[in-house]
């Protein structure tokens, strides 16, 4: 058919991310359920399936049950929740899961984030690219081929906000921290219901020694105050407003679909994600080896997070594994590895405790108890974690990547050590050691969808950060 969509246009690395109506169509989502099913051979199995809160979503859900349930798998329908609820049901009851959302991405996008059983990621390397063509060879015949009547799959609906919240309760137990205010910013996204779950008493659990100031917690898809995206600094500024004027302890932001958590201090500074990492490394690191755990301990971070993070997780006596970036990626090393935690620089956080996958709610429990038990205002905690000067993430357009990767490479040749992990890293120091004073690290590496060279660098000291900053962007930029 000529007018069948072309779906590797919006099925990305890890996701399927597209705009409403005009890529993802009911049609669509009903072959992705049918391919979904097909390619995880799960016929006659139990699949998880919930969303966020876009208009769009609720509709999605009942396209993909038609063509998940076509195809024989039973689908549990979990109706409104965070994709974390997701990826607990997936590794509490070992079932495949999908859920909808499209995260931080504006009003007009939804999506499909999928998972094996376990809670296992399913990227293009792992089953993604499978899923697209099985669905495209549906569209491109215009039907979803139809099983006997006899093996047909049901569809079921659930809620498991309570056991979520009692679970993520018993992994970090909070009761004895001291009293402390936060004002969490749910960016009208799925945050606004798993907030008053977790840290209060929604769900039915015990009431902690916690005051939460709620911003934006109604849940509305057309995000009317700001996008549900905490990594961007314009949408942090109601919540750094609001933790000073109430004078509160610390603040945390949620993205749309509630898996990643940002976190300001009592001045309203940004906490960097690589510090609360860090922060988390630690805590569990010390706790498994309370718990009697013997022997190696590894924990995951990308080769962007700050220095700090492996120094810390070597300080403790752990092994820090290095990755490149990308959430479905750092899934498979943690399985891989045993690790028993994993940070990004992006505010992914990875547990063990969680089948491997990332929850951002789990961090910020993490944090709190942390900082609930500690003597001086979560400013000064942060700066102990923050030693070293970053530049953030910096993109630049250009016409050709290889041109300006080899100008880098020839301009830094015999000045820094370099590998290709994942991009280009460069390492080195201003006095000409790698590990003399004055070092520094950068990294660049092109986007996956856009003609971007990303630029991450980090130094000793501003000064050098600063000089190795302009250096490398201005080659970049020639």
């Amino acid at each position: 058919m000529s007018n069948t969509p072309d779906l590797s246009a919006f099925i990305k690395a890890y996701d399927v991310r597209g705009l409403v109506g005009s890529q993802l169509t009911d049609e669509v989502v009903e072959a992705l359920g049918a391919g979904f099913v097909d390619e995880l051979g799960a016929a006659g199995q139990r699949i998880a399936v919930g969303h966020d809160m876009r208009d769009s979503s609720p509709g999605f859900v009942a396209a993909f049950a038609r063509g998940a349930t076509a195809r024989g798998a039973h689908v549990e329908n979990l109706g409104l929740c965070s994709t974390d609820e997701t990826y607990f049901v997936s590794g509490r009851d070992g079932v495949a899961a999908a859920m909808f959302t499209a995260s931080h991405n504006p009003a007009t996008y939804n999506g499909i984030k999928f998972c094996r059983a376990g809670a296992q990621g399913v990227s293009l390397d792992t089953g993604l690219a499978g899923i697209r063509d099985r669905a495209q060879a549906y569209l491109d015949a215009g039907a979803i081929e139809p099983l006997p009547a006899d093996s047909v799959g049901t569809v079921t609906t659930r809620d498991v906000l309570a056991d979520y919240a009692a679970y993520l309760r018993e992994l970090v137990d909070l009761s004895t921290v001291r009293p402390l205010t936060i004002v969490v910013d749910a960016g009208n996204g799925m945050g606004g219901m798993t907030v008053p779950a977790v840290l209060g008493t929604a769900a039915g659990l015990p009431a902690l020694p916690l005051t939460i100031i709620p911003l934006y917690f109604e849940l509305d898809g057309t995000f009317p105050n700001h996008e549900a995206n905490p990594l961007e600094p314009a949408n942090l500024v109601d919540l750094q407003k609001a933790v000073v004027e109430h004078g509160a302890d610390l603040g945390l932001a949620f993205d749309g679909d509630a898996d990643r958590c940002f976190v300001v201090d009592e001045l309203g500074q940004p906490v960097t994600p690589s510090a609360v990492a860090a922060i988390v490394a630690r805590r569990e690191v010390e706790r498994v080896r309370a718990a009697g755990e013997t022997g190696a301990i590894s924990v995951v971070h990308n080769l962007i997070t700050s220095r700090i993070v492996p120094e810390t997780i070597e300080a403790v006596g752990a092994e820090p594994v290095r990755t490149r970036v990308g959430h479905s990626l750092i899934k498979d090393v943690m399985h891989a590895t045993g690790a028993i935690f994993g940070g990004e620089h992006s505010a992914h956080y990875y547990f063990r405790d969680f089948w491997g996958a990332d929850n951002g709610m789990l961090a910020a429990l993490h944090l709190i108890a942390q900082f609930g038990g500690y003597d001086g205002p979560l400013s000064q905690l942060a700066a102990e974690y923050t030693p070293y000067t970053a530049s953030g993430e910096i993109n630049s357009v250009v016409d050709d990547v290889p041109a300006a990767y080899t100008r880098v490479v020839e301009a830094f040749t015999g000045r820094a050590e370099i590998d290709d992990l994942d991009g280009l890293t460069f390492t080195g120091s201003l006095d000409g050691g790698s590990a003399g004073s004055g070092w520094y690290w950068f990294n660049v590496r092109p986007s996956n969808t856009e003609p971007l060279l990303r630029l991450n660098a980090e130094a000793e000291t501003p000064a050098v950060m600063e000089a190795i900053r302009d250096e490398v962007l201005a080659l970049i930029r020639a």
